[in-house]
């Protein structure tokens, strides 16, 4: 395993239809990171559109990979392409939206289940592990009783995009902590109270 490389992953649903919706969120923060690495993502021999690049010179490889696929069929492509790259799960990062995280938030995980997040299901079963980083977007949950699977394929609010590119630049912040630091001390930091 190369201790230098990570493949990170941003779940969402292909096609610029759904380009804006908070599902997609975890690609929003991987085109943050691209533009940040001078990046620009490309088809790939694996099911992915994948940029490649180092935030500062002389640091970590990212592999930033976006999967052809719809959201809940992620594990197949993201297995893909750990294999095209000679890595396991300890090398990978997922960067999703989170329901259980009001908007705005950002946490660092390290392991755990999916708590029903249908892109993580995918994702361990193809793995075989559920031991692999994850950046948890805050989406927060829907208003009244409007149904949690219809409001994560809607677009972010006027009033969230206010604060989307923050929001964005905060989880791209969060994976280049976990690349430069570990994630215990990117923990740390991210989860630190400001």
């Amino acid at each position: 395993m190369a201790d230098d490389v990570f493949v990170v992953v941003g779940l969402g649903n292909p096609g610029p239809g759904y380009a804006g919706n908070r599902h997609n969120v975890g690609q929003m923060v991987l085109d943050e990171l691209a533009a940040r690495m001078g990046a620009t993502f490309r088809k790939h021999k694996t099911p992915n559109q994948v940029a490649e690049g180092r935030p500062v010179p002389g640091g970590p490889k990212l592999v930033l990979a976006k999967p052809a696929s719809f959201m809940n069929t992620s594990g197949g492509p993201v297995s893909s392409v750990l294999g095209f790259y000679g890595l396991d799960a300890r090398s990978l990062i997922v960067v999703h939206d989170e329901l259980d995280l009001p908007f705005d938030a950002v946490k660092l995980k390290g392991n755990g289940g999916h708590g029903g997040h249908n892109g993580l299901r995918d994702i361990i079963k193809a793995t075989g592990t559920n031991e692999f980083a994850r950046v948890r977007i805050g989406i927060g949950r829907p208003p009244g009783r409007q149904d949690p699977a219809d409001y994560v394929l809607r677009d972010f609010s006027p009033t969230e995009r206010k604060v989307l590119a923050n929001l964005v630049a905060d989880g791209a912040d969060a994976v280049e902590a976990i690349t430069d630091l570990g994630l215990l001390a990117a923990q740390q930091r991210i989860h630190a109270p400001s």
